[in-house]
């Protein structure tokens, strides 16, 4: 897209083309989306009006966090998670993820004209640096063939007091154009590969969406945003590190030309549950 569909905050660009769809969306074609968002934060908040503050740019989205408002709209916080690990990726360093779901597109635009989400809004500006923020449609998984998984019993490596549940987010441009939610054959033969390995080490779907538009961002358009749950961060590493896995890796490496693999340590994780409410 060229730079004259973009405008927006400091912390990020406006892609005014997707803005103008989510706004205008017919009421019989509109319906739930999910707002991915990837944050980097200041080291200390900025606030525009001069004020002096000792908080940093997390505690600063901290007081902005505009649950009360998003009740009033219908729409729900279903995943936070701060970043425990950024394994793929050019800057920034992301520090947090969460999505949102809203009940439609429209109420997303609604509710950026709330006089009080306004209020809080300030607190946002304060201690964002950067961000994405991603339109969600949730889509099926691949095609995955004959997959066996463990009881939960026997997964090879379980959560522990020291290594708890993580999920791992992939967020995804494929090399090649795609419809939306769909998948290059490459990218399909590595799925493919890969879940029969991670069936065995018991890692399970959040849930996979189809991005179909960038609302905020650096300019970059994206096609996917996978969620994934693992048992712990061993089991992530017996994953990524299984022979047959990586047999497949190539399949992958063909498929993406841009990537944030991000291991994820969530405080809120409702994800699942969201998709099928």
């Amino acid at each position: 897209m060229s730079d004259s569909n973009h405008a927006g905050p400091r912390y990020g660009k406006v892609d005014i083309d997707y803005a103008r769809k989510l706004a205008t969306t017919e009421p019989d074609q509109d319906g739930p989306v999910w707002m991915i968002n990837l944050m980097h934060y200041r080291e200390a908040a900025d606030y525009q009006d001069g004020q002096q503050s000792q908080i940093s740019g997390r505690e600063a989205d901290d007081i902005y966090s505009p649950v009360d408002v998003l009740a009033k709209i219908g729409a729900e916080l279903v995943f936070v998670a701060d970043v425990d690990q950024q394994l793929l990726g050019k800057d920034p360093r992301w520090d947090r993820v969460a999505v949102v779901k809203y009940p439609t597109r429209k109420s997303f635009i609604d509710m950026q004209q709330r006089e009080d989400f306004q209020e809080k809004h300030v607190h946002k500006d304060a201690g964002m640096k950067s961000t994405i923020v991603m339109g969600g449609l949730p889509t099926s998984l691949p095609e995955m063939g004959e997959v066996s998984s463990v009881d939960a019993d026997q997964v090879p490596h379980p959560a522990t007091e020291e290594d708890g549940e993580i999920v791992v987010l992939h967020v995804l441009k494929y090399e090649e154009s795609v419809d939306l939610g769909e998948n290059p054959e490459d990218m399909n033969n590595y799925s493919s590969e890969a879940a029969k390995v991670a069936a065995r080490h018991g890692v399970s779907v959040s849930g996979f969406f189809a991005v179909e538009g960038t609302i905020l961002g650096d300019g970059r358009d994206w096609d996917q945003a996978r969620f994934i749950n693992y048992p712990s961060k061993q089991a992530f590493m017996a994953v990524v590190s299984d022979p047959d896995r990586l047999k497949a890796q190539t399949h992958r490496e063909n498929a993406i030309s841009d990537t944030y693999t991000l291991i994820l340590r969530p405080t809120i994780n409702q994800l699942k549950a969201s998709l099928e409410s």
